[in-house]
């Protein structure tokens, strides 16, 4: 039977399911995983089944007498994973598209909603003590039904939001892609593909990012972009931290040069920029982008017919190296 070890505890359904294949290393305390025992999984095992908090570097990657043949991935995104210094070292890696695709919009236009009607400050306010009543000026945020959406990748989870917004919110939709379009993706949403993100920016009253992190995209939102935007915008992102340049964005907001922001991800989680706590006009969530238990569960089951089809000698249908 193949050795699998996992980084982080699963949803238990997804546990049973695993060991009823596999011999199974779980992470009992549930704490990240450091490099030297990274690599010593790495060496330990057949495969190694991996999140987001996982840093899976040529370093790491590039330990001698590695076992492991198959990197599995719970999530879609896979900057973590240095890919070239997984292909050297003869490892597979797989992730898992689709299943989240939803869920991930779901939450996306969550912030968008909460942002623009300025929910977080309405919720901290009451529970505080400090709401006396209801009055005409109060908490006054910005109406989404009719606006336009600017949408940065326009991948499955760019075009759930779109599909969302559209449909539910009769809000316009612009398009950035680093690739032409299809048609029939555009016209299901009415949306309009542009040339470039400084169009985007320039006309969106919301923009969201769904594009890939990594280091092509690092910063791909910075003071120079971020100044494009309208003051009266809101940017929302539930890609990859990385992707905007923090302080930037901090010093948008906190001038007000934007309107707000919500943001599910962030530079070096857990331990995020404490200016962001500051600001009334971000609403900030601690990466829930997937978090429900159905697209959990889909997730693991969805690695563990990666590795079925990896051991049966198939290729992957997740493979992105």
């Amino acid at each position: 039977m193949k050795k699998i070890i996992l980084t982080r505890r699963w949803p238990a359904e997804v546990e049973q399911a695993l060991a009823t294949h596999y011999e199974c290393e779980f992470n009992e305390k549930d704490e990240p995983f450091s490099q030297s025992r990274l690599q010593q999984a790495l060496v330990n095992a057949d495969a190694l089944l991996t999140t987001v908090t996982d840093r899976l570097d040529a370093t790491t990657l590039g330990v001698a007498d590695t076992r492991a043949k198959i990197i599995a991935n719970f999530g879609v995104g896979y900057s973590h994973i240095d890919t070239d210094a997984a292909r050297d070292a003869g490892i597979a890696v797989t992730n898992t598209p689709d299943v989240l695709s939803d869920c991930t919009a779901d939450l996306a236009l969550t912030l968008l909603l909460m942002a623009a009607r300025r929910a977080s400050e309405g919720e901290r306010e009451l529970r505080a003590g400090l709401w006396s009543g209801w009055r005409p000026t109060h908490l006054m945020g910005t109406k989404v039904s009719g606006k336009t959406l600017g949408i940065i990748g326009f991948g499955r989870i760019g075009r759930a939001m779109a599909h969302k917004a559209h449909h539910g919110f009769g809000m316009d939709i612009v398009v950035y892609n680093r690739s032409t379009v299809a048609d029939n993706a555009l016209n299901t949403v009415n949306a309009r593909q542009l040339t470039s993100i400084e169009q985007l920016l320039t006309c969106a009253d919301f923009v969201s990012l769904h594009c890939p992190g990594g280091q092509e995209n690092t910063h791909l939102l910075n003071a120079e972009r971020i100044a494009m935007m309208k003051p009266q915008s809101y940017l929302i992102n539930t890609a990859r931290g990385e992707v905007i340049d923090e302080s930037a964005l901090i010093d948008a907001l906190a001038s007000q040069r934007i309107a707000g922001a919500g943001l599910d991800v962030f530079n070096n989680e857990p331990d995020i920029d404490q200016r962001f706590l500051a600001l009334d006009n971000a609403v900030l969530l601690p990466h829930l982008g997937s978090a429900t238990v159905e697209t959990r569960q889909d997730m693991g089951l969805r690695v563990l017919s990666n590795l079925n089809q990896y051991f049966s000698g198939q290729q992957p249908d997740d493979q992105v190296c």
